[in-house]
């Protein structure tokens, strides 16, 4: 991992235990994911990998206030932070928080630096069962209410808004290997039958 070890004891002690309250799509392999991933990418960036560690551990802690606004939430976590001047100046702090902020896929403006880019397409994580078995947690952790065809419904919209042709996602890296994914995830996305059966499977295990 190459990042401090200090670091990396506090983050593992405070801060991903924290994903373990929230919903399945969420929780600590999520995070944990982002964190590889983000430090894979770094490996082709001259950035710190210790601002990328914690940009991509604090970057989803926002969810305890809520879905809507928790990048924000979670840049003003890693701001209040009374442990990251340890280890980071203020100014460094600042663009962590401001990297956090700016992972959220339907922001209406580009990352504000190259840590934001690296966090917001390591939390892409575009693998095609992955992206339809997130959002049917999401939609069971958070609208329990529904029936199966209504899931069916939310997991068809959400997938044509975020991920189609035209969707709201954009890319930020060219070293990542998020576009070939997203050119299988559309193929699927095209397939209904595929995809609902892919649906129908992940809905029966998740229920």
């Amino acid at each position: 991992m190459n990042v401090t070890p200090e670091l990396q004891a506090y983050v593992e002690a405070e801060i991903l235990p924290r994903y373990d309250a929230f919903d399945k799509a969420h929780r600590r392999p999520h995070v944990e994911r982002v964190i590889r991933d983000a430090l894979a990418l770094a490996d082709h960036y001259p950035v710190d990998r210790n601002m990328i560690y914690a940009a991509a551990a604090w970057h989803d802690t926002g969810l305890r206030e809520g879905r809507a606004t928790h990048h924000l939430a979670s840049g003003r976590i890693i701001r209040e932070d009374p442990m990251l001047p340890r280890w980071f100046s203020a100014e460094q702090v600042e663009t962590v928080a401001q990297a956090a902020e700016d992972h959220r896929a339907s922001l209406d403006h580009e990352p504000r630096s190259i840590y934001g880019r690296i966090i917001a397409e390591a939390d892409r994580q575009i693998e095609p069962e992955t992206i339809v078995r997130r959002t049917v947690q999401y939609g069971l952790g958070h609208y329990p209410e529904l029936g199966r065809e209504e899931h069916w419904q939310r997991t068809l919209d959400h997938l044509h808004e975020k991920y189609a042709a035209g969707g709201y996602l954009q890319l930020w890296i060219p070293e990542s290997p998020n576009a070939a994914q997203l050119a299988d995830l559309r193929g699927l996305i095209a397939d209904e039958t595929r995809l609902r059966a892919l649906f129908e499977s992940i809905f029966d295990q998740e229920c």
